[in-house]
């Protein structure tokens, strides 16, 4: 039986043997106080609370810690359907005859031809698809609770969708011979410059205007293998994480209110010719280079240079209940494509930075 006692000092809690006091003399200095307990005498007398209860919960369900940057490096066309692959066209110019410059003088049967060589690329296409199972009566008991399996799920499977998208388009697959963005076998490789010691080609070893000369030589070689097209001027440039870390953290000038990357984002070949210069951190050139080291990689963000197709986006296809296990199956499909880097030229990687 519960006994309270309100003529002392202290409030009682549960049978005269078994007694926990938080009276006045357990407030003194805060020491050693005595302190409400439950026991199994407690509990077997039925004075305990369920746990639930005396539990404050936080709401908010945690997600697993991961990095999706594809939306950022690269368009994504969207629509077409279910195919086996997307291709592109190209044309490429040349005249026939002696006089290539197609000048004349007066009379003359010395005209150029012009002919057109028009080519087809081939592009792979894959299909992708992840199911989730809702067993009906774990679905039902979480919904008493506000809470929906089918959302937590879905949830899981949009997530592992793209990481998928990313893996692809930044490094393809291997089994299947598809390259990215970070490792495609077109591009021109290239180290950057030593320092000016000559001991290290690492920007964590050189100054503020050696890092902004491996910039615009970048920029300036992949603009000078694309005939200096003024649409060719890269504009996005990927680092590993700590290149960039170093690049946002070291302070330059008198005043040091000016780092080395705003320094760099001012003074580009390609802001100079009316670009703005991206620069972002990317966990895919981290070790990205030939020998292991961090790679720069230089390109055109534009889907006249880069993209790649999502012929079939995410989509949930088919839901049906299966009767024996008393649970749901819903199925989810896309169709993602690779990288398509459509012209090579303005598009580079350096290494060693």
């Amino acid at each position: 039986m519960i006994t309270r006692d309100f003529s002392s000092t202290g409030i009682a809690f549960g049978g005269a043997d078994k007694m926990s006091v938080l009276g006045d003399s357990s407030l003194g200095n805060g020491m050693g106080a005595a302190m409400a307990t439950r026991d199994a005498a407690g509990i077997a007398q039925g004075m305990a609370f369920l746990e639930g209860e005396l539990e404050k919960r936080d709401p908010k369900i945690r997600e697993p810690l991961t990095s999706v940057t594809w939306q950022r490096d690269i368009v994504a066309k969207t629509g077409g359907g279910w195919v086996d692959f997307t291709s592109t066209y190209n044309v490429d110019y040349a005249t026939t005859g002696a006089n290539k410059s197609g000048l004349i003088a007066g009379q003359t049967d010395n005209i150029p031809l012009m002919q057109a060589n028009v080519n087809k690329d081939i592009f792979k296409v894959f299909s992708w698809a992840q199911a989730m199972k809702i067993p009906f009566v774990d679905n039902q008991k979480l919904q008493t609770i506000g809470r929906s399996l089918d959302t937590l799920l879905d949830k899981g499977i949009r997530l592992n969708y793209n990481k998928s998208i990313d893996e692809l388009v930044y490094k393809g697959i291997d089994t299947v011979g598809v390259t990215g963005i970070i490792n495609d076998p077109n591009l021109v490789t290239s180290y950057v410059d030593n320092n000016e010691a000559g001991t290290s080609r690492k920007w964590k070893d050189k100054t503020v205007d050696e890092i902004l000369w491996d910039v615009n030589k970048a920029i300036t070689e992949a603009w000078e293998a694309s005939e200096y097209d003024e649409n060719a001027i890269p504009n996005h440039i990927l680092i590993a994480p700590e290149d960039y870390a170093y690049i946002v953290s070291t302070r330059i000038g008198t005043s040091g209110d000016e780092n080395i990357l705003n320094y760099l984002l001012k003074n580009n070949l390609a802001v100079n010719q009316g670009r703005d210069l991206s620069i972002y951190p990317s966990r895919w050139c981290k070790g990205a280079g030939v020998d292991g080291s961090n790679r720069m990689v230089v390109y055109v963000n534009n889907d006249d240079f880069l993209y790649f197709d999502l012929p079939v986006p995410l989509t949930r296809v088919m839901t049906q209940p299966v009767a024996l296990q008393f649970a749901y199956i819903t199925i989810y499909a896309a169709q993602m494509g690779q990288a398509k880097f459509l012209y090579w030229q303005p598009a580079r990687y350096y290494d060693g930075i």
